[in-house]
């Protein structure tokens, strides 16, 4: 019964971001909002109210393992299974692709996440941290996208960048799918937390553990699947740029407004463990960022295997 209310949270969460990204979207074009303004903030922010909603949730109920869980095991899985699973499938061109740049990015909100832990518990200072440095991200996303627009010699089409835009959808249609999506994303959040803290108890292991493991891997489907197609089709630069910004994200925004619930204490098996797991993790993608190697099958094996071994070992470190 825990089980099936897990995944029917986790089902909800993942539809009803869905729809609220899609609703948002349409109506953001319908009242003129330039299409570039609406990928960077609604887009961005909307495909990770699953996690957001589940952090919040998790300050509320005062169970901080799910919370730092959800944020630090999605980024060690976004990088060995998001990438390392379409990886076996076929060989992921990263030589072709630049994303240096959001990749540095990454590293140092990493660094000042792990900084910001040390001193924690995260409460509302540490939060304003990180949604400032949030909107540096942004701003810099925003000018170096305005910037390659205004290099390119032919006419572009901003709804290119949305995926599902429909800036012609009905007004009740975006009425049903904000609605859908404002009321569903609570209410599966609720549902996967009540369900993940009961099998906790069940099985007789932390909340930081089933964060780590069954609620990362869960909030980490999306990103797999858009990997997959992204492999499948060779689009190198949007398998990176995915993972990468979904880390980024990760670290500044959902933790950046969970900490306004708290405060959130830090577990210690996170401080001395899985904080630099996560950081290791994200190392491990300097030669593909950098060119040096396309990400091969042999690799994906690698990468695999590392997470497995990772699983393998949280139990002991909680």
């Amino acid at each position: 019964m825990n089980l099936i209310l897990t995944a029917s949270g986790l089902v909800l969460l993942v539809i009803a971001g869905d729809l609220l990204v899609r609703g948002a979207v349409a109506l953001s074009l319908r009242l003129g909002i330039p299409a570039l303004v609406v990928s960077l903030t609604i887009v961005a922010f909307g495909t990770s109210a699953p996690e957001l909603l589940i952090a919040i949730q998790s300050a509320l109920d005062d169970l901080p393992g799910i919370a730092y869980g959800n944020v630090v095991g999605s980024n060690i899985a976004n990088v060995l299974l998001v990438i390392g699973l379409p990886a076996l499938l076929a060989t992921i061109r990263t030589r072709e692709c630049d994303t240096r740049r959001s990749f540095a990015q990454m590293i140092i909100a990493s660094l000042l996440f792990i900084g910001l832990c040390f001193v924690g518990p995260l409460d509302s200072w540490h939060g304003i941290v990180m949604l400032v440095a949030l909107a540096v991200v942004l701003l810099d996303a925003y000018r170096s996208a305005r910037a390659a627009r205004s290099a390119c010699s032919g006419p572009v089409d901003d709804l290119a960048d949305l995926e599902d835009a429909e800036p012609d959808m009905p007004g009740l249609k975006i009425t049903g799918f904000l609605l859908v999506g404002l009321f569903g994303l609570p209410l599966g959040a609720h549902l996967l937390i009540t369900g993940a803290q009961a099998i906790a108890i069940k099985l007789g292991v932390s909340e930081a553990v089933i964060g780590l493991t069954l609620v990362a891997i869960g909030t980490s489907l999306p990103e797999l699947a858009t990997t997959v197609m992204a492999t499948l089709r060779k689009q190198a630069d949007v398998v990176l740029g995915n993972v990468i910004g979904s880390n980024l994200f990760n670290l500044l925004a959902i933790m950046g407004v969970a900490s306004f619930f708290g405060p959130l204490e830090v577990p210690e098996g996170f401080l001395s463990f899985d904080l630099w797991v996560m950081l290791g993790t994200s190392l491990l993608l300097v030669p593909f960022v950098f060119g040096w190697f396309n990400v091969t099958r042999i690799w994906g094996i690698i990468f695999v295997a590392l997470y497995v071994a990772y699983l393998m070992l949280i139990s002991n470190t909680h």
